[in-house]
């Protein structure tokens, strides 16, 4: 048997993999994940799934769901994309990572019986398969599947759910899936199944009609949350957690609603949530209001959930966050602004196939820069991003190693600075490595 590090090694330099080649690793066809699926006996059938896609937001929302139903007494399966640190983040049951051997074991059962086959699976598409069998594997009730990229043509697109969320639209990946917001929401629709309700977090009327027009077409329900749930603010609680009073319509719904989640964007996220939950309720899934509350409250603690508005460090105060694109960046930057800081200190990296011109005339002139680059292909280059960053009316250092330039801004920090951490995934997940 192969040791656990030389399977990773073949997943990671043998598959083609998106997050860190780009668009060279993705596949427009089905083809690949529907033979793969025969292959191993159709798992997917063996389990109720929620179907979770969107532009932004589609990460946390999947964490939330899997932890209230979590706290409803199922056994939930979650899988989403990308990892931080560990690649079996990427596959959880009740929030447990998938064991090291259980990893080994699909892929080198897998490249036995591929002999025969003789399939060119990309990394992700051998990544679900692994992840629908373990579910079935481990017998769990419910699975929370995110959506990769796009929905019409993801790998995780072969399953019929309870129920479809799509957290939102912006542009982001345009170079696969399209240049405008409609075209985008086309391939996000792409999840919405025949007679399937349907959620859409945000409503927005550059592609509103996209969803309700697919709806109508698969004669899905469909319910725009915002239209329903909301809440106007937030209040940070010294405990550690959010706290909102979301109304449905003018009504108190669920006052007094907390997470451990802290980006003020989860107001939105939220939405979704609770649209979705009370679907399923309806759909006679025991999930109770208290299930709801404890749910949301415990995020981090039942997924193992990292890298949204986190704080990892105080005096100075050291916060990093996922956000990669212009629209999830706009919420980061406003929360940002929002804060107490003497001095601001932002470590920047980005990946080279972004709106990076877009995302530098979001970030504040008067912070100190320190450009970065996470270790990965599709990093772009520090010293480019400085420069590009100077014509946006930034300045600072370029320092590539993500831990060498947090170091450097500690450095320079005093005790009532503010450091962020950001601008791509793989920055965070460089510092946290």
């Amino acid at each position: 048997m192969k040791s656990y590090q030389e399977i990773l090694n073949y997943l990671y330099s043998q598959l083609p993999m998106f997050q860190r080649t780009g668009a060279a690793a993705y596949k427009n066809t089905l083809e690949n994940t529907l033979a793969l699926d025969e292959m191993y006996r159709y798992p997917h059938r063996e389990f109720k799934s929620i179907h979770i896609a969107g532009t932004n937001g589609k990460g946390s929302a999947s964490h939330m769901i899997a932890s209230v139903l979590q706290e409803a007494g199922y056994r939930v399966g979650l899988y989403t994309s990308p990892h931080l640190i560990d690649f079996r983040e990427r596959i959880r049951v009740n929030g447990e990572m998938i064991p090291e051997e259980e990893v080994v074991t699909f892929v080198e059962h897998f490249q036995q019986i591929n002999k025969i086959a003789r399939l060119e699976p990309s990394f992700f598409e051998l990544t679900v398969a692994m992840a629908f069998e373990y579910f079935r594997k481990c017998r769990v009730d419910v699975a929370v599947i995110e959506v990769g990229l796009g929905g019409r043509l993801d790998s995780t697109n072969i399953i019929t759910p309870e129920v479809s969320l799509i957290t939102n639209i912006s542009l982001d990946h345009t170079n696969l899936l399209g240049e405008t917001l409609p075209a985008i929401a086309n391939e996000k629709a792409g999840i919405i199944k025949p007679g399937v309700p349907v959620v859409v977090s945000e409503t927005d009327e550059n592609y509103q009609a996209v969803f309700e027009n697919k709806a109508n077409e698969t004669k899905s329900p469909i319910y725009f949350a915002d239209q329903e749930y909301s809440a106007a603010y937030s209040m940070f609680l010294p405990e550690g957690l959010q706290l909102f009073n979301f109304n449905k319509g003018k009504k108190p719904a669920f006052p007094e609603l907390k997470t451990d989640l802290l980006g003020s964007y989860q107001r939105k996220n939220i939405s979704g949530v609770l649209k979705t939950l009370e679907i399923l309720r309806e759909k006679g899934w025991q999930i109770s209001r208290d299930d709801i509350y404890r749910g949301l409250a415990g995020v981090k603690k039942n997924t193992g959930l990292r890298g949204r508005w986190e704080i990892v460090s105080n005096n100075p105060l050291i916060i990093c966050d996922t956000g990669h694109n212009e629209a999830g960046l706009k919420l980061v930057i406003e929360q940002l602004r929002n804060m107490a800081w003497k001095k601001l200190h932002m470590v920047i990296g980005m990946v080279n196939d972004k709106n990076i011109d877009g995302v530098l005339a979001l970030l504040p002139p008067e912070a100190s820069y320190y450009f970065t680059q996470a270790n990965i292909p599709r990093a772009l280059d520090a010293k480019i991003l400085k420069e590009k960053a100077e014509a946006a009316g930034l300045s600072g250092k370029v320092i590539p190693p993500v831990k060498e330039a947090v170091s450097e801004a500690r450095r320079n920090a005093d005790v009532h600075d503010l450091i962020f951490i950001g601008g791509s995934t793989f920055v965070v997940a460089d510092y946290f490595s």
